[in-house]
């Protein structure tokens, strides 16, 4: 499992890098695409030549971490698709052509409703029957893609958890590139509230600075809680002369974290206990 583990962390390494270097949305679709099918020939062989010790650790694997792989090719694979074919009128006919497929995304989970509450509401009685492989049960639903899939590489429902997430993470792309169009007109805001000779750079991870933001977003201690979120975001960008990207993106992998989805806040809160300490004496 450490193996297999490695290699999602690698390929999560890896994009997080191509999200922060390349700005040309279908240059970083082509490279993401072949970022995760190289991790996911390095997967399925590590699979095929390293059975699995118990069914716990099979399911584990196609319930929590092949998903995860597998939704990034799905991901970058529809993003290529949408954006290649992307309107190049107004504002408005892009702004209804990313809800049109908003919409179509959203279906996926009303057609798999049944399994998508499963699968939310962390269920595992029938995990046995869906993540598992040989153990397919037609009249538990199947995703049509299941047809086609490897038998050797494949559950029944594998390939439906990393569609849910890859599409969890396709709505946050379509949703911020309507709030570029709808309020910025695809530009910055033209308001400066920061001098441009500021001295503060965030030394950092930009992820910690992410993970701040959201949280100071959620706790609603900013204009009580009337500013939205990528005003804030824009806000730090200035303060500290740093370009965070993909920020919806980021905060996606945040909340993926199994261990700990507030690492840097929790080191926040311990470096000042310790200086408080410190000067206590």
């Amino acid at each position: 499992m450490d193996a297999h583990k490695y290699i999602l962390q690698k390929l999560n390494e890896d994009l997080d890098l191509l999200e922060q270097e390349t700005e040309d949305v279908l240059e970083k679709a082509e490279k993401g695409i072949r970022y995760s099918r190289l991790a996911m020939r390095n997967m399925r062989k590590q699979v095929l030549e390293n059975p699995f010790a118990s069914n716990t650790d099979e399911i584990t694997f196609f319930k929590k971490i092949k998903p995860r792989l597998c939704s990034k090719l799905i991901y970058y694979a529809k993003l290529f698709n949408i954006e290649s074919k992307r309107p190049r009128g107004s504002n408005k006919s892009q702004v209804k052509y990313f809800y049109n497929h908003i919409r179509k995304l959203q279906d996926y989970f009303h057609d798999n409703l049944e399994f998508y509450h499963y699968y939310r509401r962390n269920s595992t009685y029938l995990d046995q029957q869906y993540f598992l492989r040989g153990k397919t049960d037609v009249r538990l639903g199947l995703d049509t893609h299941f047809c086609f899939s490897d038998e050797e590489f494949s559950t029944s429902h594998d390939n439906t958890v990393a569609t849910i997430l890859a599409y969890d993470m396709l709505i946050v792309h379509l949703k911020s590139e309507i709030d570029k169009l709808e309020n910025y007109n695809g530009m910055e805001p033209q308001h400066n509230p920061f001098d441009k000779t500021t001295k503060f750079f965030w030394t950092g991870n930009k992820v910690d600075l992410i993970e701040m933001i959201y949280s100071l977003h959620s706790s609603a201690v900013v204009n009580h809680g009337k500013v939205d979120i990528k005003e804030l975001a824009y806000a730090f960008e200035q303060l500290f002369n740093i370009d965070l990207g993909d920020y919806y993106h980021s905060f996606l992998e945040i909340r993926s974290r199994k261990i700990n989805p507030t690492k840097f806040l929790d080191l926040l809160k311990a470096s000042l206990l310790q200086k408080m300490q410190e000067l206590d004496g």
